[in-house]
């Protein structure tokens, strides 16, 4: 289920499919909002490529940290991206890093340049959530068929929540569903021109914060640290960093894009 299609020893996974679908979507919307920052085509394109390989190795990084047992007596499995385990609060926290290095070379303003990549973040989220479907991995707890259908969960979908002879609730359309939702909301704000310092990262901070606490509670294959499962203290983090965010720039005067 995992191969999209096989040609001799070659081949090309959905997981890798859905990812690159993900980056370039991604790319696209962020090129066209770059005037909002003060950066050419070219710087915006370094910028792009370096943050896409660092947001990577970084996601990669933080999965194999929390299953290093696993890692440790197969350390050749760790380049085997394409097999899943990129962890996305691993690649925004690296993102993140490298933003500061960025804007700190530049001399740009670190808020207003996450403003910009939060625009694309969730939509690419929601893309590539779907490469956890063909991996038959962010799978939630186990239900019934007659369960899933009352919820008119495409019968695919169902098939594919087929795990180890049993049907679990398809957390990763859950989380597909609510990124594409976060991405609405942003495209709203951004078609209205509201847009105050800060505003774009916080929304995105706080709604996806909320969504990933819940939907973590709900899967069964969680990142753990002793018995927390990771993902929810990173989460909660995110929502009081989204509301501080919202609440140091509220007053602020010069707010607005040039």
């Amino acid at each position: 289920m995992s191969t999209m299609f096989k040609f001799g020893e070659f081949e090309i996974k959905w997981y890798s499919f859905f990812l690159l679908i993900a980056f370039t979507v991604g790319t696209f919307i962020i090129y066209k909002n770059k005037s909002k920052v003060n950066l050419s085509k070219t710087e915006i394109g370094d910028l792009l490529f370096n943050l896409v390989i660092i947001a990577i190795i970084g996601a990669r990084i933080y999965y194999v940290i929390f299953n290093l047992d696993y890692y440790l007596l197969y350390p050749i499995d760790i380049l085997k991206i394409w097999e899943g385990g990129l962890a996305i609060h691993g690649g925004i926290i690296s993102g993140i890093i490298y933003l500061f290095y960025f804007c700190k070379k530049k001399n740009l303003s670190i808020i207003r340049m996450i403003d910009i990549i939060v625009l694309a973040l969730p939509l690419g989220q929601a893309i590539g959530r779907w490469g956890n479907f063909f991996n038959q991995e962010a799978y939630g707890p186990i239900t019934t068929y007659a369960r899933l259908k009352s919820l008119h969960i495409p019968s695919f979908i169902i098939d594919g929540m087929y795990i180890n002879n049993q049907y679990h609730h398809p957390t990763f359309l859950y989380e597909s569903i609510w990124c594409l939702i976060i991405f609405i909301v942003l495209l709203i704000f951004v078609l209205f021109k509201i847009e105050k310092k800060g505003l774009y990262t916080s929304i995105y901070l706080i709604m996806y914060g909320i969504e990933r606490c819940v939907v973590e509670g709900m899967r069964q294959d969680s990142l753990m640290l002793f018995n927390i499962k990771v993902a929810q203290v990173v989460s909660i983090s995110m929502i009081i960093i989204g509301i501080i965010i919202l609440i140091c720039n509220r007053g602020c005067k010069n707010d607005r894009y040039k």
